[in-house]
Parts: structure tokens; C-alpha cells; sequence
């Protein structure tokens, strides 16, 4: 099933509009075209309307902020809400300081986002900060195991019908929810971690991902987590002697680069609960 949504991305090459942080732009750009996507990167006011009205899809990635890159997130995204774009938030190190909390909240707050995409504290942050959705029961660990797994879908599916949007929780097990259905997925190497930007790439993936399959949007996303959990997989599979972080990150890309469906479909390990 999930294998679909990739084949999907390959066959309509979706052009995605990235407002991301600079420490992973590169990589960034380098995952989408390995997934079969096209990438374009502008975070100028001036600038981004006339992107984002040509893209399918617009990535904001919070990571590295100033005030001319956050004017920008704002007249980019109500550009694609008018456009009925696909909209990804990745709210990095919200929590960590005001600027970054006050930022995604009142982001949430402006545009209409498909994906909300980070880790559990991440979200747990903007569960907690936003007026629009207050209530949302952010008592949830901030670890997702085995042992709060029943909360932490609870959490995120409680989350994800306040915000209106599906929310990727990712992590040691990663949660892919809307209202309703919530993909529990285990796919993912702990030594991914070592690697700065794993997240910002799905983040930019997952947007390519949610273009091609507009009419399945839960599965796109869930595919897109599938699919960088199995090339950390299969990336570190292929590890030499001698081979370290900067080497695995480029195993990972070429992982994506040739991954299929059929491979896909294969090696994704999730549950739907």
C-alpha cells in the first residue's frame, strides 16, 4: 500500500518550496531529488510568493531563524493556503526558546497546515502553546516506547483532530495520525541520530510525498517516515570499515535514491491503530 506513494512521487516529480534551516539545506534538497521530488529553496519576502505559487507543496522548517525568514514563512504559507498547496510545519527546538515556541504557535495559528512534523517534546510544546488547541492531554512522556505507547497515540490523535492537521510524531517509534487512524511505525537505526538533519530531510520529503498523493494523505506521510527509517536501514547495512557519520548520511541518500515500491512495501513495519 504505502509502497504506491513513492511510485507516485517518481511519476509527477512534485517541485517543493523549502523555507529550512541552514545547517541541512543541502542535504535537504539532496533527499528530494533522490526521492524523485524537485526542490527549490527561497526564504526572501520578496521572494517567496512568486515561489510558492509555482511549487505543489511548501516545506517551513523553524531550525534557524531571523525576522527576514520568519516575514517570509507567513507570506509564503497564506500564499499556498490561497493556492490550496500542501503545507508542512517542522517546528525545530520549539520550546527551546520563546522566539522559536512563539513562532510555530502563531504560525499554527495564521496558516493551515497538512503536516505538523517533529519530535514528541516539539509537539508537546505547541499541544500546550497554541490557543486553538487547548485541552489536548500533553501529560505524554517524552520518550514514545513500548511502555507509553497507548498514551502517546492518544496524545497525538487528540492532537491531530484539534490542530486539524496529521501530526508525525518521530523518534525510537515513530507515531503518523490524523483524528482517526494513527500508524505506529518501527522502521529506523538508533546511529541515525547521529547524523545533524534527518528530520529536516523527511520533513522535506514527506511534502513531496503528500503532493503526489493528495487523495491519501495519512499513507503519504506515513510512507514518507517509512521510507527514511528504511534507508537508515538499509544505509547502515552497507557501512564499511572505516566509515562514520559523514558517510552514513550519504548511504542514506542513496538508499532514497533507489528505493522502489516493491522495496518499500517489503521493509516498511508498521502497525495502524
Amino acid at each position: 500500500m504505502l509502497g504506491k506513494c513513492i511510485e507516485n512521487v517518481r511519476e509527477t516529480t512534485p517541485l517543493v518550496h523549502n523555507i529550512t534551516n541552514y545547517v541541512t539545506v543541502n542535504d535537504v534538497a539532496n533527499v528530494l531529488l533522490a526521492c524523485g521530488g524537485s526542490p527549490i529553496m527561497s526564504d526572501e519576502p520578496d521572494d517567496v510568493v512568486d515561489i510558492t505559487s509555482i511549487c505543489g507543496g511548501l516545506n517551513i522548517n523553524i531550525g534557524t531563524l531571523n525576522k527576514s525568514s520568519i516575514e517570509g514563512m507567513f507570506l509564503a504559507g497564506k500564499r499556498a493556503n490561497e493556492l490550496n498547496h500542501m503545507v508542512l510545519l517542522d517546528p525545530v527546538g520549539a520550546g527551546a526558546s520563546k522566539l522559536r515556541t512563539d513562532t510555530a504557535v502563531k504560525l499554527m495559528d495564521e496558516i493551515k497546515f497538512t503536516v505538523i512534523r517533529g519530535n514528541i517534546s516539539e509537539i508537546k510544546t505547541l499541544a500546550l502553546g497554541s490557543g486553538t488547541t487547548k485541552g489536548v492531554d500533553a501529560d505524554v512522556a517524552d520518550a514514545v516506547t513500548d511502555e507509553t505507547l497507548d498514551s502517546a497515540v492518544k496524545f497525538v490523535k487528540d492532537f491531530a483532530k484539534k490542530s486539524g492537521s496529521i501530526v508525525a510524531i518521530t523518534g525510537a517509534i515513530d507515531l503518523v495520525a490524523d483524528g482517526d487512524r494513527c500508524f505506529v511505525i518501527r522502521n529506523g537505526r538508533p546511529e541515525m541520530g547521529k547524523i545533524t538533519g534527518t528530520g529536516c530531510q523527511l520533513s522535506g520529503m514527506m511534502t513531496a510525498f503528500l503532493v503526489a498523493n493528495p487523495d491519501n494523505l495519512l499513507e503519504a506521510a506515513a510512507a514518507a517516515v517509512c521510507t527514511m527509517g528504511l534507508a537508515g536501514e538499509i544505509g547502515w547495512a552497507n557501512m564499511q570499515e572505516g566509515d562514520g557519520n559523514s558517510t552514513y548520511r550519504n548511504r542514506i541518500i542513496d538508499a532514497i535514491f533507489n528505493m522502489n515500491g516493491a522495496i518499500l512495501d517489503k521493509g516498511a513495519k508498521y502497525e495502524v491503530r
